[in-house]
């Protein structure tokens, strides 16, 4: 977490418990920094955080179901979480504060409630004109302050309500009496009207696989053209909603899933699939076996349970694991922070471990292989979105004029939901490999790695985060190479001390002796040329002249701005320095 960071959410924390006084935030972000560790993760310290929340919980098993539920999704820092409402749970005072904490806000929230409300005269008496129309402008501020979205049919009465005020002879436009006499003349689908196809008191679910693909094409064809089919039917929209449509829930799973068979869900959920489904071929085979076993005679109802025991532990995994992909909307570095987590706790069933491991073998190589290219050359492709690093498209061309580094600093960012939870400890170093990598291709030059090996997932770690340090130093060693020599990045420094920190001091003494008079003149006034011209003659005079970089120095104008914000501008726009000063000379 970076420092900014923990300012921003100390100064939140402070803000809700209504904290007043006292030592500060500047304290407490002090202690965070100085004693935070990192928190180790093992099924018995998450295991006895679960218990001891559970324990001071009014609705144990509630909470029991949603840990579950998100664990299954794949949360991230929800084990830490955890822990810490379990040591707070602890701390009897701490507890105490802020349940007296919660009841405050929640008073003050209902009182603020009750001081928006306003008194609606009795139904007994009269209102008068002036009454209700007060009335009705404190109910259109409501209803205009109201974060509920309004309906189309509400929008569109409101638009001919204001089409009236404004054109009182001009009439609304309306639909013809056929849009509604007529239906079928819209190509839109009709409501409450007889399914085509077949007999719909046969359900799809009965019949055989083939004979539901047949049907479920004939049903795909006629909803093309807006017309309900029979296993098919779109639902009544209000509006201008989305049109949803029905499908018979007796539809075999496998081809009611097939939707969801797309290119989207990323190359990691690919290699993943393809990994489940060598395995179910071994199953099909060890069925086929059975089969034929049976059909031999050979095979009892006794035998038959002890030949599937292994099976049924390793579809019972699959099936968890495709279960909280699916839940928790899992691509890329975060199915296989699933999967990692998944080999991890099954630390004491080693057949289950070696399972899962295969699978994040399998579905890691597609993402090792984007991390390869990153590492080794610098060059992200990712056309899913599952890498952690992410690019962002900027424009370069200004870089010359713009003297800030927002191209490097933007350019390549960290998305933290897709790291892989064993590469968290390795994010920076990555993104920072690439970038280095990069600067170097972007300046003309192509570099690969000469120690590039393929990164291939383990259990320990060290194997793949021994090739990302060596990549990471080569990448280092290159672009200061890259900037001391071929650049000569000293050199230029001197170059910089010469005239910004009156290095050569003369320069500047004839420099200004012979724009004295230029300079006099209003801002206006000043050619550029001409003094571009006799900065040169300056250079020539002095000492300088023996610097090699000094035609590299040029004379601007700079409008609106003062060369202090000229300096500033070379930080990136984040720094939030804004101002603006009298027109200026800078000596870039």
């Amino acid at each position: 977490m970076s420092e900014f960071r923990i300012h921003h959410d100390v100064n939140e924390l402070l803000s809700l418990l209504h904290v007043r006084g006292g030592d500060g935030a500047e304290v407490f972000i002090d202690l965070l920094q100085k004693n935070r560790t990192p928190y180790v993760t093992t099924t018995v310290s998450t295991h006895s955080a679960k218990v001891k929340i559970a324990e001071y919980s009014k609705t144990p098993e509630d909470f029991l179901r949603k840990y579950d539920e998100l664990k299954s999704k794949n949360v991230r820092n929800l084990d830490p979480l955890v822990y810490l409402l379990s040591k707070l749970s602890e701390d009897k005072e701490m507890l105490q504060c802020l349940q007296q904490n919660a009841k405050e806000r929640s008073e003050a929230s209902a009182n603020a409630t009750t001081s928006t409300t306003f008194a609606i005269p009795p139904t007994s008496t009269k209102i008068s004109m002036q009454e209700l129309e007060e009335l009705r402008k404190k109910l259109g501020n409501v209803t205009a302050s109201s974060s509920v979205p309004q309906s189309a049919e509400v929008t569109r009465k409101m638009l001919r309500d204001r089409h009236n005020k404004k054109n009182p002879t001009q009439p609304n436009p309306v639909f013809p009496n056929w849009v509604y006499d007529r239906p079928a003349l819209i190509g839109d689908f009709i409501t409450g009207a007889t399914p085509a196809g077949g007999d719909p008191a046969v359900a799809i679910g009965t019949m055989p696989l083939p004979a539901q693909e047949q049907a479920l094409v004939d049903d795909l064809l006629f909803v093309l053209v807006g017309v309900d089919g029979r296993d098919i039917t779109a639902q009544p929209v209000l509006g201008r909603q989305n049109r949803s449509f029905i499908v018979d829930p007796t539809l075999d799973m496998s081809i009611k899933e097939l939707e969801k068979s797309s290119f989207e869900y990323g190359q990691v959920n690919h290699a993943l699939t393809a990994a489940m489904r060598t395995l179910m071929k071994e199953y099909l085979i060890l069925v086929t076996q059975l089969e034929h076993l049976h059909r031999q005679g050979m095979l009892s109802l006794q035998k038959l349970w002890f030949y599937i025991q292994p099976t049924m532990r390793t579809m019972e995994i699959l099936a968890s694991i495709a279960s909280s992909v699916d839940k928790g909307d899992c691509m890329g570095g975060s199915t296989l922070s699933l999967l990692h987590d998944r080999t991890f706790n099954y630390t004491g069933d080693s057949q289950a471990q070696e399972l899962c491991l295969y699978l994040t073998k399998a579905a890691s190589v597609p993402y090792f292989e984007i991390l390869e290219k990153w590492i080794y050359r610098g060059i992200i492709k990712d056309p899913y979105s599952e890498f952690m690093v992410e690019e962002h498209e900027l424009q370069k061309e200004k870089i010359q004029e713009d003297y800030n580094d927002k191209y490097w600093d933007q350019r390549y960012t960290i998305v933290q939901h897709r790291i892989p939870s064993f590469l968290q400890k390795m994010a920076d170093k990555i993104l920072s490999t690439g970038k280095y990598l990069n600067v170097v291709r972007e300046c003309g030059r192509d570099v690969t790695c000469p120690d590039a090996k393929e990164v291939l997932y383990t259990l320990k770690e060290r194997a793949y985060v021994e090739q990302i340090e060596k990549s990471y130093y080569y990448a280092s060693k290159v672009l200061l190479d890259f900037l001391m020599e071929e650049k000569e990045l000293v050199a230029r420094l001197r170059s910089i001390k010469h005239y910004f920190l009156m290095d050569k001091g003369d320069f500047f003494v004839h420099f200004m002796d012979l724009t004295e008079e230029e300079l006099k003149k209003p801002v206006d006034d000043i050619v550029p040329p001409r003094l571009e011209a006799l900065l040169e003659l300056a250079l020539r005079m002095s000492t300088a002249n023996t610097d090699p970089f000094k035609d590299d120095l040029k004379v601007n104008m700079l409008e609106n701005q003062s060369v202090i914000n000229a300096i500033l501008n070379t930080t990136p726009p984040s720094s939030g320095y804004k101002g603006e000063e009298p027109n200026s000379l800078f000596v870039q």
